[in-house]
């Protein structure tokens, strides 16, 4: 008959020897590749993919970075803001990014869903993601880090790291010359801005802080002209339009909505701006110069030589 181990006068490697010896079984079926290790699991979990291969982008650049990308293959249908490149508009339309139908968006049958950050409502983001549909958001945002964290998150859900880390460096590096060429003008040469959304009935909406419009004017070398005052995209009095001296108005083209230059240069408090004295009215496309996506550095150019003439070098 052996005798029975005294833990009390063994050394402190028998100890621990003893300790192992007994635990060893337990730990092996954990760590071992058969169907209940832990390792195995974590691994499997790990090298799980979501089947993106039919895939619905609302965002456009969200869409805009899929096709950048290369695997604008994938996409089955995407929002109204999506128009680029071409080959998106060939694809069934879900509706307006903020105003989704569920029931438009599930009827293309996708195994996932690509949606930029703000997309909605609500109630039919919840109908979606309850139907058991893979669904990422896409943080927004309206600077340079914010393209790049784009690019890295629709790069990840499609399984391309790789793909987004090249994209990514590829439209840092344009970012980058495009800020710095702008960055070269003088404070004290640098235009004010009036960004307006909307302009009905003599009422103007105009862009804060914290907005895509306010990002690209500063982006741009120019100065949004209700800095400070409020954030979003708000009404504005006639007061604050007159305070903020805008030195240019901005609109964006959209097909058959909006004012004309006249009826704008014609408001009482725009009137009496340096806009309004010197007709300055900036008209550009809204998704180019808004998206903040892949071709932001573009549009950082674009409305630079739109205000100042030329893009310094």
């Amino acid at each position: 008959m052996s005798k029975s181990f005294d833990f009390r006068r063994a050394r402190p490697w028998e100890v621990a020897l003893t300790v192992f010896a007994l635990s060893a079984p337990m730990l092996l079926p954990l760590a071992t590749p058969g169907e209940n290790g832990f390792i195995r699991k974590a691994v499997a979990q790990e090298m799980q993919q979501v089947d993106s291969s039919k895939l619905v982008a609302i965002g456009g650049a969200v869409t805009e970075i899929v096709y950048a990308l290369g695997e604008g293959g994938r996409l089955v249908a995407r929002d109204s803001t999506s128009t680029f490149p071409e080959e998106a508009v060939k694809l069934p339309d879900v509706g307006y990014m903020r105003q989704l139908s569920p029931e438009g968006v599930i009827a293309v049958n996708p195994t996932a869903i690509l949606a930029v950050e703000g997309s909605g409502p609500p109630d039919a983001l919840a109908v979606l993601k309850s139907a058991g549909i893979p669904f990422e958001t896409v943080p927004e945002g309206y600077d340079r880090a914010a393209i790049l964290k784009k690019i890295d998150v629709v790069g990840k859900f499609l399984g391309v790291p790789d793909k987004a880390k090249a994209l990514e460096t590829e439209v840092a590096a344009d970012l980058d010359a495009a800020i710095a060429d702008a960055a070269k003008r003088p404070e004290n040469e640098r235009k004010r801005v009036l960004f307006i959304l909307s302009f009905q009935n003599g009422k103007i909406m105009a862009a804060g802080g914290h907005t895509a419009a306010d990002g690209i004017i500063g982006l741009a070398g120019a100065i949004n002209a209700t800095e400070g005052a409020f954030e979003g995209y708000k009404p504005v009095t006639d007061e604050a339009i007159i305070k903020g001296k805008p030195d240019v108005i901005m609109v964006m083209t959209r097909p058959g909505a909006g004012s004309s230059d006249e009826e704008i240069l014609a408001h009482p408090a725009i009137s009496v701006t340096p806009a309004g004295e010197n007709k300055a009215i900036l008209r550009m496309n809204s998704l180019h110069l808004l998206g903040f996506g892949p071709r932001t550095a573009s549009a950082i150019r674009d409305l630079n030589k739109e205000l100042y003439g030329n893009v310094s070098q």
